[in-house]
């Protein structure tokens, strides 16, 4: 990876499918209803549950429609002022983001950088900086109130102290700040141009769920992936210009949520709580948008294959069993309005994947230091 950090290059199969008892569906939901996001202050990663967060019954939307845009970035010319890139910047955006609006997504994410052209010196990016301010947040934040939905994008900085930081920021419905995640590992290349590193996870409680956020290097850390893990999403955006390759389903699957990546000219991604992909853009298309059940929770299969097909056998369609082959672990999707997938599992006694894991291993435990 190339390290001249303001060049934004460096800010930064689908397989055989088996349904086990049921086939995978998605049912679309239009937007509605206020913003109910809250930002968690930095320090306390998680105080509704905690960094070991439990999960819970907490009502929620159980279909999300989440729209990825991935487009290039511009390329400015050589005498373009910084007032005029602002308002081309501004245009490209308006148009990227009428590709996925008539769809009434719920959530739209952005890559990474996404309102900074390509090619420009340290010196001209700078200079756009100061004359972009928060124009273009303010114009993301006017489309999100207009079209009742959130949106997650990512920039450079300057923050109330005068650092610079690289940043995802989430805008509710209603077009307001719902909270801001400052990247943990820029690249060596960043911090010495002056873009500072984040110390904190961030959690925004939405009206469909828990989102977490990480952008582009950060997905090597394996530290913050499982601080993550602990404090329980539903939802993980990754805003990029790196890809990551299987570390984005890894992610996924080790956060026991849905991921979704927009990867500025790459392929991007929803992946569901396997990692398998659900979504994703192509070669003729920079965006992909899916309705997607975030009403779920993984299990193993050990000691749980009598009580998931007395599931299945009750719920018919209101539940859905998704199995990938190979993994040894399904994911339990509840289709009723009426009952949540923690009320499935409790009715039926399912033991869920960490607790077998934990259970597992406590038992390996003991007999290890058994005499």
């Amino acid at each position: 990876m190339l390290e001249e950090v303001m060049d934004l290059s460096v800010l930064c199969g689908k397989g055989f499918r088996i349904s086990l008892i049921g086939v995978f569906c998605f049912l679309v939901l239009s937007c509605g209803g206020l913003a109910t996001a809250r930002m968690q202050p930095a320090g306390a990663e998680s105080p509704a549950r905690g960094e070991d967060a439990e999960l819970s019954s907490l009502p929620k939307k159980k279909n999300v429609t989440i729209a990825t845009i991935a487009p290039r970035p511009i390329t400015v010319g050589a005498d373009e002022s910084p007032q005029r890139v602002v308002d081309r910047v501004i245009a490209h955006w308006r148009g990227r983001f009428a590709q996925v609006l008539p769809d009434k997504p719920d959530l739209i994410v952005a890559p990474e950088a996404c309102d900074r052209p390509s090619g420009l010196s340290k010196e001209r990016a700078f200079a756009y900086y100061e004359a972009r301010k928060d124009r273009v947040r303010d114009f993301f934040a006017e489309t999100a109130k207009a079209n009742n939905c959130y949106i997650v994008y990512s920039a450079v900085r300057r923050t109330t102290d005068g650092t610079w930081r690289n940043s995802c920021v989430m805008l509710d419905r209603k077009g307001k700040v719902a909270g801001v995640y400052d990247k943990n590992y820029p690249t060596i290349g960043e911090i010495d141009q002056g873009i500072l590193p984040g110390a904190d996870i961030a959690i925004v409680d939405c009206d469909f769920g828990r989102v977490g956020f990480a952008i582009c290097f950060d997905l090597n850390f394996d530290e913050l992936r499982l601080r993550y893990a602990r404090a329980k999403p539903d939802l993980m955006v990754f805003a990029s210009v790196y890809h990551g390759g299987l570390m984005q389903a890894y992610w996924a699957y080790s956060c026991r949520c849905h991921f979704v990546g927009a990867v500025a000219g790459l392929p991007s991604e929803i992946h569901n709580p396997l990692g398998e992909i659900v979504a994703r853009t192509t070669n003729y298309f920079d965006f992909a948008v899916a309705t997607v059940n975030l009403d779920c929770a993984l299990a193993h299969l050990d000691f749980n294959w009598a009580k998931l097909r007395s599931l299945k056998k009750k719920y018919g369609r209101g539940v859905t069993i998704t199995d990938p082959g190979h993994l040894g672990s399904v994911l339990i999707s509840a289709n009723t309005k009426e009952t949540g997938v923690m009320d499935m599992v409790k009715e039926f006694d399912i033991e869920l994947l960490d607790a077998y894991f934990k259970r597992a291993a406590d038992y390996r435990n003991k007999h290890l230091t058994a005499k």
